[in-house]
Formats: structure tokens, sequence, C-alpha cells
């Protein structure tokens, strides 16, 4: 959805398995709610691929407080994000656990090294809750505030009235009349959140496992910004339903294939051998031209130079790039 009310618009829906392989795409209508889609599609896919057991993984904006009951009346398993500062049982209980933390992954010492990671198990009257921190994450929230509260403090001393405007000032407020002062209470609320996200699940897997499985989103988040951007799935051109339908098909289709090139790629890649972006790789073989020529009486073709992307991308597909000239 492109924000955009003067256009009409649809919501795409995709279901990945494990390995990040699309198996089926949905359509709705532009004004759907994704709370409203997320148990009718469970139920069909259940019934369409004869699936025994289903485990739901969603983050915030995909689960209502009425969709986790349904869950549970249900007795399907889920993993879902928590809201922190919304939930009075998260923010004053789960939060609030002293319970130290089980670490999983340290510093990153190499770019590529996984992000760091802490985890620990709270129970509440018999809910789970696992809460996860990054130390990263908690730097970099942590000198966000600070460098807001020391700007906010700077602007006060100015008498700028128009800070109140501005929602990430606001947060830090407190006003009496016409006097406006920094909230040194909830700054320190605020740190309580650093780096952390809190998960609900009803899963039998350890606190780590949990953590991680929810990681997995990152992967779902990041083949939507490929399908957009990449493919050119927008903007749709098309008014009548088939041919919309059709062209949200073909970008389907066009994952599915990179995917199965990306896998062919990394099967090929060596330890040391750089790797190339999806950008890289597409323009290298949107260059790769033929053009037929004639000479008196005989006819040639010319390929162009070829380019790293798309030599790697035909050897992983076990395909030989045709000679430079052939004759007709």
């Amino acid at each position: 959805k492109d924000h955009r009310p003067d256009l009409k618009q649809v919501v795409v829906g995709m279901i990945l398995d494990n390995e990040g392989y699309p198996l089926c795409a949905e359509i709705w209508p532009g004004d759907t709610a994704d709370v409203s889609t997320l148990l009718p599609v469970a139920e069909r896919l259940k019934k369409r691929f004869q699936i025994g057991n289903i485990c739901i993984v969603a983050d915030l904006g995909m689960v209502s407080r009425e969709t986790r009951n349904k869950l549970v009346e249900m007795n399907w398993r889920y993993l879902l994000g928590a809201k922190m500062r919304r939930e009075n049982e998260v923010r004053d209980h789960v939060l609030a656990d002293d319970k130290p933390f089980l670490e999983i992954s340290g510093e990153r010492q190499k770019s590529k090294d996984p992000s760091p990671l802490k985890v620990k198990d709270v129970f509440v009257e018999g809910r789970r809750y696992v809460v996860c921190k990054n130390e990263e994450e908690a730097r970099k929230d942590r000198h966000d505030r600070e460098a807001i509260v020391e700007s906010l403090s700077k602007a006060l001393k100015r008498g700028d009235k128009s800070l109140v405007g501005n929602r990430g000032y606001r947060r830090y407020l407190k006003g009496a009349k016409d006097s406006f002062s920094i909230d040194q209470s909830r700054v320190e609320e605020d740190e309580r959140y650093d780096g952390k996200w809190v998960l609900t699940t009803n899963l039998d897997l350890s606190a780590s496992e949990v953590a991680l499985k929810y990681k997995q989103l990152l992967m779902v988040e990041s083949i939507f910004r490929a399908t957009k951007t990449l493919l050119e799935t927008r903007p749709v051109y098309h008014k009548c339903d088939e041919t919309i339908r059709g062209h949200i098909w073909c970008s389907f289709l066009a994952l599915l294939l990179r995917k199965e090139l990306q896998d062919s790629l990394e099967t090929a890649r060596k330890e040391n051998e750089e790797r190339l972006q999806w950008a890289e790789i597409l323009d290298d073989l949107e260059m790769l031209t033929e053009s037929e020529i004639e000479v008196g009486d005989k006819r040639y073709v010319l390929r162009s130079e070829s380019k790293p992307g798309a030599v790697k991308a035909f050897a992983a597909c076990g395909l030989r790039l045709p000679p430079q000239m052939r004759r007709l």
C-alpha cells in the first residue's frame, strides 16, 4: 500500500517456507486490515497443503488481542510480538523481571557476524513471554535519546514553544500553563525499552530458538522489499482485476526464479569470492545483448561483452554463454 488515497490499492500476501521459497500468493482489496486476513488465510493454507500442525509467527501489526484469543481457543501454536508500551502486563510485570539474560551471540567481531542477542523466559500466570535484548540496538537507542534530550534542553532555554509539535521532543516534555520542562521520569521510563523486544508464545522451544525463529520475519520483509522494488511490482498500470492478478502473479514467478538463482549462486560461490549484489547481477544481465549484422551475403550475430554478474549467473545455472560472434 503506497499511502496514495487518489489511487486504488491492493494488498498482497505471500506464503514462504522455512528456506524462503515462495509457495503461493493471495490478493485482497486495499482497505483490508492485516489482522482480518491472518486467520482465514492460515485456515485455507492448512486445508490446501494438508498441514497437520500450524504455528503463527507474526509481528505486532498483524495481531490484535482478539486474534490472539482466537488462536488460544483454536489450540494453535503461536509466536507473536508483544506491545511493550501498550500492554500493562508486559510493561509492568514482564519488563520488571530482574532475572539475568542468557547470551546467545556476543558483540560482533566482523560485519557479517550475527547481531548480539540475549534472551530470558518470563512467566505471568502461566503465560509465557520471551524478552530479547540487542546490546547494539540498546546503545543506539540510548545515544538517540541523549541527543534528543540535549537538543531539547538547548531549545527550551531559548523559549522555543514550537517544540510541542515535534513528536520526538513531545514525548519527553511536561507542561505547566505556558512553560515547559523535560520530564525526567519519562526519560528514565524510556531506558527500560532500550534494545529490547518481547515475544509471547505457547511453543515448547527454548528461549533462544523462539527468538531466532521470530527473527526469520526479517527474511520475509527482505523478500517483500525485493518484490516491490527490485522486481518492480509497483506501480501497476492495469485496470481490470484479471490483468492486475496476472501482473502480480508474474512478480511471484519472478521471485521464485530469483530464489532458485540465489541458491545456485550460493552453492557455486567460493569462500573468498566476492558476493555480488542483486542489483549488479540484474544490471549485468540487462546489458547482455545480441546484434545481427550482414557482411555481403553472410549474416552474423554479435554478442556484447559479458559482465561478471552475467557470467556468474550463467555458470550457476549450468549454462555456457554463446560465443561473441557466430555465423548464421
